[in-house]
């Protein structure tokens, strides 16, 4: 009985899997920023070709 008290009392587990999750959700955040400001640089590189043509 006392070993399953102390298995639920123990939370390391619960803050690595927080930690995990916060990780996760900044690398998400990170792919979007970077993938939108792609985007911008590939229109402005695109207009100024164009306008060098």
């Amino acid at each position: 009985m006392m070993m399953l008290r102390k298995i639920f009392r123990d939370s390391k587990g619960a803050t690595a899997i927080e930690y995990g999750l916060i990780a996760a959700l900044i690398a998400v955040a990170a792919i979007v920023a970077m993938k939108g400001l792609g985007n911008g640089l590939k229109n402005t590189f695109n207009n100024v070709a164009s306008n060098l043509s």
